[in-house]
């Protein structure tokens, strides 16, 4: 049995109308479906998200509409992190205010080679902003932001703010590190970025994963956390990390978005904002494929 519970949350997409506008209508509808389909919270407004394509007040205003919608604050993890320290702390007031379980926080990401002790900084002085009801989860995804979030960065701040540092994503792709982090701070809640490694996050003591993936499969994904140590464990794990392989060989976010499109029967679903484009028909079978490994939306 897991050493903790295994948790998904979903970084849910961001709908948006044909003329590029934030659409709450469907944004609501998706996390909905998503919670409905057995994810246990969401993580919106990071990568998958586009949320560095989104206003400060269209992130406020998407948070609100959640929450106005019924779904409880503590199974929110929104992003929060920005370049800036003013903009990250101004995200995670607003969400700490309206009751989030906790912020998923990159480190400031625009300046590259930056020492530890600025990064240290960055987050300190953003926490100290917010205050003591902050619950940061490290968001570590070296490969887009090109700022690390280390093992002694991790320490460092656990030892100035203690429980406020709940817990970490790790989208590095590098099972090591993630091995490493849930090793070295067992006190905090690892996530795994991929779905295909929750067996081996939920027997080193992790806390489960934040999968892009999940917005098209979270029931797949529900499925193989109910199977961990049984007979149906190899089974779901096979399902799951099918779906993961497509999506990992396909422009990322619009292949998610053109999957939630024809697997809700909505091509609404489908619009990204730039420097994104709509996904070409070249990988149109992909996409059919997944989605027929995870069934559409009025699948029982």
């Amino acid at each position: 049995m897991p050493a903790r519970p295994i948790e998904l949350f979903v970084p849910a997409i961001t709908p948006f109308d044909a003329e590029g506008g934030l659409d709450l209508g469907r944004f609501v509808t998706h996390a909905t479906w998503l919670l409905d389909s057995g994810a246990h919270g969401l993580a919106p407004f990071g990568t998958t998200s586009e949320a560095n394509s989104l206003t400060l007040s269209e992130r406020k205003a998407g948070l609100e509409a959640l929450v106005e919608a019924g779904i409880a604050p503590d199974r929110l993890i929104p992003g929060t992190g920005c370049c800036s320290v003013g903009e990250t702390a101004d995200l995670s007031a607003h969400a700490t205010a309206i009751g989030c379980k906790g912020v998923l926080m990159l480190p400031p990401f625009y300046y590259k080679g930056v020492p530890e002790d600025g990064v240290l900084q960055a987050f300190s002085q953003t926490i100290d902003r917010v205050g003591p009801d902050l619950r940061v989860y490290l968001y570590h995804i070296p490969q887009m932001s090109g700022v690390p979030i280390t093992l002694s960065l991790i320490g460092r701040l656990i030892d100035r703010f203690g429980k406020q540092i709940a817990g970490l994503k790790d989208s590095s792709g590098d099972w090591s590190n993630t091995a490493a982090v849930i090793a070295e701070y067992p006190q905090i809640d690892s996530y795994s970025a991929s779905e295909a490694l929750i067996p081996e996050n939920a027997t080193a003591g992790g806390a489960g994963c934040i999968s892009a993936s999940a917005n098209v499969n979270p029931r797949g994904i529900r499925a193989l956390i109910g199977a961990l140590g049984t007979a149906d464990e190899v089974q779901t794990l096979g399902q799951v990390a099918r779906v993961r392989s497509i999506f990992e060989d396909v422009p990322l976010i619009p292949a998610i978005k053109a999957a939630i499109a024809l697997q809700a029967g909505d091509d609404g679903f489908a619009h990204v904002r730039p420097p994104f484009t709509r996904l070409s028909d070249e990988h149109a079978g992909k996409i059919e494929e997944a989605v027929r490994l995870c069934g559409h939306r009025s699948a029982p």
